[in-house]
């Protein structure tokens, strides 16, 4: 059998359940997308202090601090398709109210920051029982393609499709894109609603069994399992090094390129672009090297990338290096999320998930805080260059899942499988 065959012969069926989650997931990406572009922007119009411009990004990271463990407990405990149409239908119904509000003239910077907030929180409980549904919905086989899936169809409605949409929106009201979202969130809930998925089954927890146990057994698994820990060390270097970037590249590309905003969106557009790529050759990668491999290669590639942006001043140096950037980068997520679900305890998904989750998560503004540190002390092209070393630290922490990895495998009679020593 040829891997395409293999692919095809093993990829989630679309119509069906996974096609409702699908449609639902890039739905719901595309309305996050307006509402992540128009909040910023609203903001600008109410104040003109950046530290509390700033603040509502803050905002939209600190639940997973403070929450992201508990999320991942809870959605272990409940039956996650109820989870997640449920949190979708609050989170809709809270957009839609503060559209009328922006609509009314009575929107401010609180409510910008609570709104921020409340969604990032429900977020928390929505995005963990995602990952723990998935393996319930598709064949374990197919858990690859079904991330790719996810991911590029996620990425094309958020990353390409969303962006024109702002400014047309907004020129025609304020209220508008938040308006759009609401929608996006409730018409995602009812196709959440509609799937057909058994409760999940699970052993009855242990008379006076916590949530604070449970999040604790969960990081026992992880920090136990010889592949899951590097994994999950490395994501979180590899999102300390996105957040130096993605923090100063603007000032990268503006001042250091002096490429103007031209060169800023055509960079932009270039990563959106490399991370549908990634998508479409994610499991081919795989196929050929093992999931945990797969990362290896693709921290590696990364790593020459932030070199020659970093080192060579030419916007098209840039833009060779974001496109390879985008490119790996969702090789990356794809195969992590998929050697999660696969290595993780169907009861401790949730769990798991969170866990890398909330590493991200703490990476980024950390990444972003050492990577203005750098442009100010160093020069504009330092925090490529320290995106780069902690890209290389990353791949050292992979090594040691790298040896107990071993290639994607298709038998002969069909049932494809990922082995990999535990």
């Amino acid at each position: 059998m040829t891997g395409a065959e293999a692919d095809r012969r093993h990829a989630p069926a679309w119509r069906g359940a996974f096609g409702r989650l699908w449609s639902a997931a890039v739905i719901s990406r595309f309305g996050d997308a307006l509402r992540a572009a128009a909040l910023p922007l609203l903001a600008v119009r109410l104040t003109d202090e950046p530290l509390v411009v700033a603040s509502v990004t803050a905002c939209a990271h600190l639940p997973w601090l403070l929450f992201g463990l508990l999320g991942g407990a809870v959605a272990d405990r409940v039956d996650q398709r109820r989870a997640m149409w449920a949190v979708d239908t609050v989170r809709g119904l809270l957009v839609a109210g503060f559209a009328l509000a922006v609509g009314l003239g009575h929107a401010s910077v609180p409510l910008l920051l609570a709104l921020a907030f409340l969604l990032t929180t429900l977020q928390t409980l929505f995005d963990n029982a995602s990952t723990a549904l998935l393996p319930a919905l598709v064949p374990r086989a197919a858990l690859g393609s079904a991330n790719a899936r996810l991911m590029t169809g996620q990425q094309l409605a958020g990353g390409l499709l969303a962006g024109p949409f702002v400014p047309l929106l907004l020129g025609a009201g304020a209220f508008l894109p938040f308006a759009v979202d609401a929608g996006t969130y409730l018409l995602a809930a009812a196709l959440v609603a509609s799937l057909r998925t058994r409760p999940p089954e699970r052993e009855p927890r242990p008379a006076g069994g916590t949530l604070r146990a449970e999040i604790a057994e969960g990081l026992r698994h992880l920090w136990r399992d010889d592949v899951l820990r590097p994994v999950c060390a490395a994501t979180l270097l590899c999102n300390i090094g996105m957040g130096a970037l993605i923090a100063t590249l603007v000032l990268h590309v503006t001042r250091w390129l002096h490429a103007g905003t031209t060169g800023y969106a055509a960079a932009m557009t270039v990563y959106a672009l490399g991370s549908l790529a990634g998508g479409f050759v994610a499991q081919h990668v795989a196929r050929r090297t093992g999931r945990a491999r797969a990362l290896l290669l693709g921290g590696c590639v990364q790593v020459g990338s932030l070199l020659l942006m970093g080192t060579v001043r030419h916007l098209a140096a840039l833009l060779v290096g974001m496109l390879l950037l985008g490119t790996m980068g969702m090789v990356w997520n794809v195969n992590q999320v998929t050697l999660m679900q696969q290595r993780s305890p169907a009861p401790m998904v949730g769990r798991i998930a969170s866990a890398f989750r909330t590493a991200s998560t703490s990476g980024a503004p950390l990444g972003a805080l050492l990577g203005g540190a750098a442009a100010d002390a160093l020069g504009l092209a330092a925090p490529a260059l320290l995106a780069a070393l902690l890209f290389a630290l990353s791949v050292a922490a992979l090594i040691p899942a790298g040896r107990a990895d071993v290639p994607v495998v298709v038998p002969q009679d069909g049932s494809a499988s990922a082995r990999a020593t535990r």
